[in-house]
């Protein structure tokens, strides 16, 4: 496409967001109580992961998917927002540097929306819309467990969209489309509601995701392609685990009353959520969107079910800590979800590596 940006521009804007993605979780081991460099950026885990990493992660897709070079600015503006935080900058740049390249990502989720008008292009640019609102409460000086809500739609319904986009092979019926419509009203109406009243927001958007987390289950393709072998069957243990998982993290919502602003309940629900389901589907999708923005293969290998089996594992054991009141396991299942990341970017690099090094090979026979 005329807009198209080489692949070995958006190599540093990846970068960025790899960067974010490793002092985020260095932050996260810092509120758990280990003693890691950047114990500094505690304060900053959740800005720093999902605006600094998933917010640049998936604006630069969105900006591959566009065409439109102005679309690159949104993974600039959040990768340097990270980068500002990271370097204890002064602190209204980040926030402001997050919310201008959420606006630009927004601008171009709703130029796909109008260019390809569909239930799941509506869907993620309304996922778009709620990572603005966060970064603009963040700009603000909101506190930091009121853009929870936001950050946690803006990442659900980014996913669901996509999935529902991609189930066009197996399209839901009219009745289903509409429920699904409904479930995303409802997560929207949700977050909007914890502007002015946080528990009750929370709870209706609990309630949504539990629900979506169902509808998912029940609609997407991974129930069928998960009898399946290799790659294909990979992704849909990715898909059904993660959907698992946001179900209980909504359920987990809903039986606190409400997401709450710390404490046990409130760590079990939110990385349920943004560990159990994102990441799984980060781990189930990364072999698609990483030839995508780099158009370098990455070999599929029984290995890709070490990171994710570890990562389901490490969370059982945080929330178990959460839900017994033993900050221990909780710590210890935090440092386990740390190395669970660790070994899936390791390995995916390694699969990277290896997929350069065959198409040299095969251009070289050639």
């Amino acid at each position: 496409m005329a807009g198209e940006l080489r692949p070995q521009w958006r190599l540093p804007l990846l970068a960025l967001a790899f960067a974010s993605l490793f002092f985020g979780i260095g932050a996260g081991l810092a509120r758990l109580g280990w003693q890691v460099p950047g114990t500094g950026l505690a304060a900053l885990h959740g800005p720093l992961m999902a605006s600094g990493f998933f917010g640049t992660v998936i604006s630069l897709e969105r900006a591959v998917a566009s065409g439109r070079r102005w679309a690159y600015l949104a993974p600039l503006a959040s990768g340097l927002g990270a980068l500002a935080a990271m370097l204890s900058l002064p602190s209204f740049l980040a926030p402001a540097l997050a919310t201008a390249g959420s606006v630009v990502m927004l601008g171009a989720s709703v130029a796909l929306h109008l260019r390809q008008r569909a239930l799941f292009s509506l869907t993620m640019a309304l996922g778009a819309g709620c990572w603005t609102t966060g970064c603009l409460l963040w700009l603000g000086g909101f506190p930091l467990h009121a853009l929870n809500p936001w950050w946690m739609a803006f990442l659900v319904l980014t996913i669901a969209g996509e999935r529902l986009e991609l189930s066009r092979v197996l399209p839901p019926s009219p009745a289903a489309r509409r429920a699904f419509a409904l479930l995303l009203a409802a997560v929207l109406a949700g977050t909007i509601v914890s502007l002015v009243a946080y528990s009750a927001g929370t709870l209706i958007a609990g309630a949504a995701f539990a629900a979506l987390a169902l509808w998912l289950l029940r609609q997407d393709v991974a129930r069928r392609t998960v009898r399946s072998s290799g790659l294909t069957r990979f992704i849909a243990v990715c898909l059904l685990s993660g959907y698992l998982w946001l179900a209980l993290g909504g359920s987990l919502i809903l039986a606190a009353g409400g997401l709450g602003a710390g404490g046990a309940a409130y760590d079990a629900a939110l990385h349920a959520v943004l560990l159990g389901f994102v990441l799984s589907m980060v781990f189930g999708h990364a072999p698609i969107i990483i030839p995508a923005l780099t158009r370098a293969a990455v070999p599929y290998s029984a290995y890709f079910y070490a990171p994710l089996v570890l990562l389901h594992g490490s969370l059982a054991l945080r929330l178990a800590g959460d839900w017994t009141q033993l900050p221990q396991w909780r710590a210890w299942g935090g440092a386990l979800n740390a190395v669970a990341v660790l070994a899936f970017v390791l390995g995916t690099v390694f699969a990277l590596v290896r997929g350069l090094n065959r198409r040299s090979a095969v251009q070289g026979q050639s």
